[in-house]
């Protein structure tokens, strides 16, 4: 099978780049380098079965000629990371809406099967938790500028729903819950590299807030294996999936948990979140997916560990540093 990966090369898609080569297909990445590095795709470089082609979704000429020569689309493109968005608001929403809208069209005028890749972010100030995919979504006031990213990627889901009901298009959504792993940077503020980081530099752990807010964590390699499960079945067209662990954390026990793993002596420190973003910053207390309707579809569940999770990027951070210096 041929397929299109857009934003290959960053954290989570190069992951499923490297499954799918393993699992035989043909794979061509779209990525237009922003924050994926061509780095991610290292050890797949020189694959034959792999094209890596450097550009930008939102362009249509390029997204019109790879499209017609591919069975399956995986849509990843999109801004990241709470601190970038913050930073580019105007950037970030043109590209998650753009980018959407001309991958849609592009695979609706060549009926190829398609994935959307959406956010736990979706859901907002929901108060039903564990969040399941039909509660109502609460995203915030529009002058609160944290909400724009959630607002564009509910925006993606509802306009790859309308292809699916009106052209048959058959989209698949799936709802990301904190993916961490390898090769994840803490460029733009993602909290578990940015912890070990700092844990391994015995520096103080800075926790934006009072520590209280709770996540879940799930390595990259067990969010690839659920996406290819739910693309690898029909039956998913036009239905949307959490996908992520169930085991809640705070970050203030997680900053304890990454202190003890790698046996650092860091300080924890707190940042309000007034000095930590712009005005018009809010957040989500918790964040918790029932992940029911994915386990009805197929048999999946989180393989690695908290604790091995933080081990094995602290030393990917640490062969990362040694290269840079090489």
């Amino acid at each position: 099978m041929k397929i299109l990966v857009t934003g290959g090369a960053g954290f989570i898609g190069s992951h499923l780049v490297e499954f799918l080569l393993k699992h035989g297909d043909e794979v061509i990445v779209l990525d237009d380098l922003s924050t994926g590095r061509l780095e991610n795709l290292a050890d797949v470089a020189e694959h034959p079965a792999l094209q890596v082609t450097e550009g930008n979704v939102t362009d249509e000429k390029l997204v019109d000629e790879l499209v017609p020569n591919v069975d399956v689309v995986y849509h990843l493109a999109a801004s990241v990371g709470v601190k970038n968005i913050v930073d580019n608001l105007v950037e970030s929403i043109e590209n998650n809406v753009r980018g959407t809208e001309v991958i849609l069209r592009a695979a609706s005028d060549n009926m190829k099967r398609i994935l959307l890749t959406s956010t736990s972010e979706v859901y907002g100030r929901t108060n039903d938790e564990p969040f399941r995919e039909d509660d109502d979504l609460r995203i915030g006031p529009t002058r609160k500028t944290r909400w724009s990213y959630a607002c564009s990627k509910a925006l993606d889901e509802y306009l790859g729903f309308a292809y699916y009901h009106e052209r048959q298009l058959p989209v698949t959504a799936v709802r990301l819950f904190n993916t961490v792993g390898e090769r994840q940077t803490d460029q733009y503020g993602m909290v578990l590299p940015t912890f070990v980081r700092q844990a391994v530099a015995n520096e103080p752990i800075t926790i934006y807030g009072d520590g209280s807010q709770s996540r879940c964590f799930c390595h990259v390699s067990d969010v690839v294996t659920a996406i290819h499960g739910l693309m690898s079945s029909p039956e998913t067209a036009g239905e949307v999936y959490n996908i992520g662990s169930t085991e809640e954390l705070s970050m203030n026990d997680l900053a304890e948990r990454v202190r003890t793993v790698l046996g650092s002596t860091s300080e924890i420190t707190y940042v309000p979140y007034a000095e930590a973003y712009k005005v018009g910053f809010d957040d989500i207390s918790r964040r918790v997916p029932d992940i029911s309707k994915l386990l009805s579809t197929m048999a999946w569940k989180p393989t690695i560990g908290l604790d091995e999770i933080i081990t094995r990027v602290a030393a990917a951070q640490q062969e990362q540093r040694v290269a840079e210096n090489a």
